[in-house]
């Protein structure tokens, strides 16, 4: 079994290297999700009305297997940062995790850099506000409600402490975005939540906010993939009814 996980690996590695290069040539299309259409509404209202966004990375640090929406998140991050780079009011990132804390300052001031605005990037609107899941979720809710805030984007991983911040949004009259992996997390965002992420949509983050190519190209890889799965399927129940397994 381990052989077969190596190679399914290794052609999903193979699948974005190649579809990467071939999307140069090519206009990708998407279809539309609502939280992205929503999330893009939020970025004009936060640059023309002079507010801030907060973006919420989770706590999953990059030691720990719930890494990956916290990646997903930066991604995203780094292009709200580069779009809000001229605003009165710069982005300021939460996070749960010391290294998904430190990354988060990394991507804004790359994102600054790529606006051509570094010398506005300032460290401390990439914040660490707590190592346990509630004093972190503490630790966001006063940048919600003090800090000019105009929505909430919550994109990595986290648990039943995203209902406070869900109702912190709620009761500030600030729309939020959100996802998680987290199957507790997602049944709160998805009663909280107008729009909600729902299940691999987190990952299409950096691909809809256009974060590069690799992005767009997974996006049809987990297509690629998906309609493997189907056919394996599909074929087995037929071998299945002709009793040939």
């Amino acid at each position: 079994m381990s052989i077969i996980g190596l190679a399914l690996v290794l052609a999903a590695a193979g699948l974005l290297l190649g579809l990467t290069f071939i999307r140069r040539k090519t206009v990708p299309i998407f279809r539309p999700i609502p939280a992205f259409t929503r999330l893009k509404r939020a970025l004009g209202i936060s640059v023309e009305a002079g507010t801030r966004l907060h973006i919420s990375l989770g706590r999953g640090g990059l030691q720990t297997p719930e890494a990956a929406p916290g990646l997903a998140g930066l991604a995203m991050l780094r292009y709200l940062a580069e779009q809000t780079s001229a605003s009165d009011e710069p982005p300021v990132v939460s996070s749960g995790a010391a290294d998904l804390s430190i990354l988060s300052r990394d991507t804004l001031q790359a994102g600054y850099k790529a606006a051509g605005a570094e010398d506005f990037y300032n460290p401390a609107t990439g914040r660490l506000t707590g190592l346990t899941p509630f004093s972190f979720a503490a630790g966001a809710i006063p940048i919600m409600q003090d800090e000019n805030v105009s929505a909430n984007i919550f994109i990595g991983h986290f648990g039943p402490e995203i209902a406070l911040l869900t109702d912190t949004a709620e009761r500030t009259n600030s729309p939020a975005v959100a996802a998680a992996v987290d199957p507790t997390a997602q049944a709160v965002i998805y009663a909280s939540v107008d729009d909600p992420l729902v299940g691999e949509e987190l990952f299409a983050a950096g691909a809809y906010s256009n974060a590069g190519n690799t992005h767009q190209a997974s996006l049809q890889v987990q297509d690629i993939l998906r309609w493997a799965i189907i056919l394996v399927l599909l074929g087995g129940s037929a071998l299945k009814l002709l009793g040939i397994i």
